[in-house]
């Protein structure tokens, strides 16, 4: 009687185990998640809920997140306090790469703290757009341009540093309301004239961070857009952008869990668009 045996599976018939992506956040406060539940690294105002945790969780990613609250532009290649450069997360095996900034080399805090200074003085009028165009040229729109050229560099040094990765500017929300009437009450203590001056500076830097990213041939990421309708004047419950003066888990002109939700479905959706066109 002839034994039975047992055929030999062949090393091609063994589907080989699927690579780990190795994917890298970069960027600020709307990267990090400030305030929001469960803060991992307190000296970056990072959370483990922010948007590129909530990317890494849906797709199973192996996430090096190195973003951190205050970073600009300079944070990338050059120290921040006793955090190395950001740039220094990335190597020849880095699949994917987000990068928000931006924000903080036009002094987005700090504009936000002289608006609501100002607003005394004019509470229906647009102290705020007085001040930083009072010269003649708006001070911010030209800050604006200024920083281009560091956004430019900076995308540059990612390809040399991750030439494989697949790299997506990520911009920022909707903070204001997108038709311009604003809210004047306590939590958003801001004159009713400066609401579209602020929104057309947040529009005027999202473009300049989109054109860069189509400079560089990088794909950018609108979370302007969906995120509309959800600003910070929207009560407890439909806005997605903390005010001033916070409600939610989260700091204050930043994006609460909701907010933080919509952007990492942005970028996902983003992603499946850059694997669409490859």
């Amino acid at each position: 009687m002839a034994l039975s045996t047992v055929p030999a599976v062949s090393a091609s018939a063994v589907a080989p185990a699927p690579r780990t992506v190795d994917y890298v956040a970069l960027g600020d406060s709307y990267a990090s998640g400030p305030g929001i539940p469960t803060q991992v690294d307190t000296t970056c105002a990072r959370s483990d809920q922010n948007y590129p945790s909530l990317l890494a969780t849906v797709k199973n990613w192996q996430l090096t997140d190195v973003s951190c609250g205050g970073a600009t532009t300079a944070a990338l290649t050059g120290p921040q306090g006793t955090k190395p450069p950001q740039l220094d997360a990335l190597d020849a095996g880095t699949d994917v790469v987000t990068l928000t900034i931006g924000g903080n080399d036009l002094g987005f805090s700090s504009n936000l703290a002289t608006c609501a200074r100002l607003t005394s003085s004019d509470p229906t009028g647009n102290p705020c757009q007085t001040f930083f165009t009072n010269t003649g040229t708006d001070r911010l729109a030209q800050r604006v341009n200024e920083i281009a050229p560091s956004i430019a560099e900076a995308l540059d040094s990612i390809r040399q540093r991750a030439p494989r990765a697949k790299v997506l500017v990520v911009g920022y929300p909707d903070l204001f309301p997108d038709d311009g009437v604003g809210c004047t009450s306590s939590p958003v203590p801001l004159a009713a004239g400066d609401f579209a001056y602020l929104r057309d500076t947040g529009k005027r830097l999202n473009a300049m961070l989109a054109s860069q990213a189509r400079a560089s041939g990088v794909r950018y990421v609108d979370t302007y857009t969906p995120t509309i309708g959800h600003d910070m004047c929207k009560p407890t419950g439909e806005r997605w952008i903390e005010p001033l003066v916070v409600a939610a888990p989260a700091a204050g002109s930043h994006p609460n869990a909701q907010g933080r939700q919509a952007m990492a479905t942005a970028v996902q959706r983003a992603l499946r668009r850059v694997t669409h066109h490859r």
